[in-house]
């Protein structure tokens, strides 16, 4: 009885009280667990599961319907023209030359200036803005656009020393300015 007595006293105040005692008895009772859920789930039927696999690949795309891949390209939408107004190149074109007008004017004469080519929400934003901060002196190339939809045009403009981003809108029959960004080079 001596042995035995002594296997259960090492058990208990050594290997029990360190980690790597307490992970195998851990790692027993996981493997314990799992192999009782084996033996009361019963045989295993090999016609369910993953392992049951159809014939054919599943398709969820008619292939009739033509090519709707990320890589198809929809035509680029065509900006609305109004007939005796302004194209969205020449209302972004006039809009950065009385923005660039700012430095060395006052506030309402650069304000009433920007006025006819801005949107109501547009004018209300730069309703305290100081003329003198305007970043950039001239424009150094042309206008590029880029037709979001009919009615939504993203223009670049480019500055001495950045690039004006104008985003212009079809409002009441013309082109008007609707948010300004500016992106230092």
């Amino acid at each position: 009885m001596r042995p035995m007595r002594r296997a259960l006293e090492f058990l208990f105040t050594r290997v029990l009280r360190s980690r790597l005692g307490i992970a195998l008895v851990i790692a027993a009772l996981v493997f314990g667990v799992i192999g009782a859920a084996r033996l009361v789930s019963g045989p295993i039927d090999p016609a369910a599961g993953l392992s049951n696999r159809p014939r054919e690949p599943i398709s969820t795309v008619d292939p009739e319907a033509g090519d709707d891949g990320v890589l198809s390209t929809p035509r680029a939408p065509t900006p609305k023209m109004f007939p005796g107004e302004l194209s969205p190149e020449q209302a972004a074109d006039r809009f950065a030359t009385a923005w660039l007008t700012g430095p060395g004017s006052s506030a309402d004469k650069w304000q009433g200036t920007l006025r006819p080519l801005s949107t109501p929400a547009l004018t209300e934003k730069l309703a305290g803005a100081d003329p003198e901060s305007v970043p950039a002196r001239k424009v150094t190339g042309q206008v590029t656009l880029r037709a979001r939809t009919e009615s939504f045009v993203e223009a670049r403009i480019p500055l001495d020393n950045g690039q004006l981003r104008l985003e212009l809108v079809a409002s009441d029959g013309r082109w008007l300015v609707d948010a300004i960004d500016w992106e230092r080079q």
